[in-house]
């Protein structure tokens, strides 16, 4: 089974053709976790009213975050090929399943959009912020991967015997994870795609300069962080 987890808030513009969509790309059995942090345009309740029987619905009142609903949806899940995306559209559902035959031959498989033919076709200032940001991460820790805080990724469920996904900030949890699973010995594959600012709804981590801002050194500390913690 492959399972599909989408963290939302505020998405009931988008779940729709999200769900659709993933149904559709993917061939094999499939159940997707949706972790919903009370949105207050009610995506819940829409997501509710599909009664979808693959498609499992955890609402959340007071806990919120993007790495905690991803690994809440992780342990609620039962795939063994697990994977999450933004529920925005912005990630292609359609390259979910060359994804997932690629993980005939790694461990993971994250969905780039700085490697090979890849684009990010956002406004500049957040074009430019991941480039920087995904820059410093491969410098300092390495192992050649391009799109350290990629948040698009299917995996093999084994791989959390070996490594954790430590539920902390909003996207910089990414970057940690990716590179615990190079720490252990095992294999990431970077397979790029076309990254397009969303048509629906408001973007959360590009609200206003000042979450901007906060997020950028949220990440920058949590590279460092990662690096040294390793090291000891």
């Amino acid at each position: 089974m492959i399972s599909i987890i989408l963290a939302t808030y505020n998405e009931k513009e988008n779940i729709k053709d999200m769900i659709d969509n993933l149904t559709k790309e993917i061939k094999e059995p499939l159940e997707i976790v949706i972790v919903d942090d009370n949105s207050p345009d009610g995506t819940a309740d829409l997501v509710e009213s599909f009664n979808y029987k693959h498609v499992t619905l955890i609402r959340r009142k007071k806990t919120k975050g993007l790495a905690t609903a991803f690994n809440r949806g992780l342990i609620e899940s039962k795939g063994d090929i697990v994977g999450w995306m933004d529920a925005d559209m912005c990630m292609p559902p359609a390259l979910v399943p060359k994804m997932i035959d690629l993980l005939k031959d790694y461990d993971a498989v994250v969905g780039s959009r700085y490697v090979g033919e890849a684009k990010d076709t956002r406004a500049p200032i957040r074009t430019i912020t991941s480039r920087m940001i995904n820059g410093l991460a491969g410098m300092v820790l390495g192992y050649g991967i391009k799109d350290y805080d990629s948040g698009f990724i299917v995996l093999k469920r084994a791989v959390f015997n070996e490594v954790t996904l430590y539920p902390k900030g909003y996207g910089s949890y990414f970057i940690e994870l990716l590179f615990d699973i190079r720490q252990k010995g095992m294999t990431v594959k970077e397979i790029p795609y076309t990254f397009n600012e969303r048509s629906k709804g408001t973007s959360k981590s590009f609200s206003s300069w000042f979450n901007l801002l906060t997020l950028g050194m949220e990440y920058v500390i949590r590279i460092f962080k990662t690096r040294f913690k390793r090291t000891q």
